[in-house]
């Protein structure tokens, strides 16, 4: 899988139909006074219950100023909106991460140039060695000569935004 691969993939992703109503029982089991929406502490325990991990302020404050404001809440509708796109970051980040894994074949957690010019023979062989050593330069944003994840994960998010 290629990099433009991810990018188009990513953005054709739909939940099953198990997940879709899954997310709508976790609604329903947060929105406890069948309010019709969650408040900010009912959204708080839904990413719990969902992701595993309990959101930041900054999180909670974004989400709940997307929302309506001429309602008391997060509709159904907005919440399966936020986990839908929850879900294709997460997916998506996972994405990356294994792309990463396979490019570093040394378990090392970085990746070289080595490793860079191996990737590129397998995806792109006719691709000049010149462009490799821009692309690793590039991607390299502290010029350590090293790619962390952090730096790969950087320049599949900046491409993915070209797109």
């Amino acid at each position: 899988m290629f990099f433009s691969e991810i990018v188009a993939r990513s953005r054709t992703w739909e939940a099953s139909p198990s997940e879709h109503r899954m997310w709508v029982k976790v609604f329903k089991a947060c929105d406890e006074d069948h309010k019709g929406y969650l408040s900010r502490e009912d959204f708080k325990v839904a990413v719990v219950m969902l992701f595993g991990y309990k959101p930041s302020k900054i999180e909670v404050d974004s989400v709940m100023s997307s929302i309506n404001p001429n309602t008391s809440g997060i509709l159904l509708e907005e919440f399966l909106n936020i986990v839908r796109k929850k879900k294709e970051a997460q997916r998506y980040r996972s994405e990356v991460r294994h792309i990463f894994t396979a490019f570093d074949t040394h378990y090392r957690g970085f990746l070289t140039l080595e490793d860079f010019k191996k990737a590129f023979r397998q995806v792109a062989p006719k691709l000049p060695e010149r462009t490799v050593l821009e692309v690793f330069r590039e991607v390299d944003r502290d010029s350590d000569g090293h790619v962390s994840f952090r730096d790969f994960e950087y320049a599949m998010n900046y491409g993915q935004k070209e797109a």
